[in-house]
């Protein structure tokens, strides 16, 4: 058994709009994952970088994704893992002129078994969704491991939209437990996704009291069975 997670921390800012990097690592050592992917990570803002700060203060292996990089600020997606991948690649998923998006496809190997973790945000518009997820599934018909998992937010609430829909032919169709806003949330968002299908044995919400503070979204995470 593995667990998986997913989590936009929203740049460190949480409900109360305050910057509390620390926040974020209690709630990811609430979680205690093996895997997570981080959306929104940032580094600038008051002198923190959250994409070497939070590696350090979990003891988990990074993969940094930045998907926006200026002089004093860099931005985007981080993975981070118990495991060191031994190979990654960094995709570029930016549609027309919207706002720069990624993803990070990492292998990592695990007591005999090969994981292929994908780990995205997507943009917020239907038609530039729909690109990136074709997108997306050619890296799991290309390169076929032992496991597959896709995670992320996903930026999608419409439930039988295009996007969901493609990913629901190649995944495991589970529910989605919405994640957003954390103070109440009622959209899903936040997605995990495993294939061959059946190795995912549960899918939750984490409801803690600190993660509902910590960011606008809270932390979905999968407990995935390898067999």
């Amino acid at each position: 058994m593995i667990r998986i997670a997913s989590y936009n921390v929203h740049g460190a800012v949480g409900r109360d709009r305050q910057h509390a990097p620390e926040r974020i690592r209690d709630v990811i050592r609430e979680i205690d994952p093996d895997i997570i992917a981080l959306q929104e990570v940032e580094s600038g803002r008051n002198g923190v970088d959250m994409f070497d700060w939070l590696a350090g203060e979990t003891g988990l292996t990074p993969i940094a994704g930045k998907t926006l990089m200026q002089a004093s600020r860099h931005y985007g997606n981080l993975m981070l893992s118990r495991w060191p991948a031994t190979s990654f690649q960094l995709l570029d998923l930016t549609w027309s002129r919207r706002e720069p998006r990624g993803a990070i496809a990492a292998n990592i190997p695990y007591n005999g078994h090969r994981l292929h973790v994908v780990a995205t945000h997507l943009g917020l518009r239907p038609a530039e969704r729909r690109a990136q997820v074709e997108r997306l599934l050619t890296l799991f018909t290309e390169t076929k491991l032992d496991h597959e998992i896709l995670l992320g937010d996903l930026n999608e609430w419409y439930l039988w939209g295009r996007p969901l829909m493609r990913l629901r032919k190649y995944f495991d169709e589970l529910p989605a437990p919405p994640t957003f806003p954390a103070g109440r949330p009622v959209f899903a968002l936040d997605r995990i996704y495993a294939s061959p299908k059946g190795i995912l044995k549960k899918l939750a919400v984490h409801r803690s009291a600190l993660a509902r503070q910590a960011s606008d979204h809270l932390p979905i995470v999968a407990t995935l069975d390898l067999g």
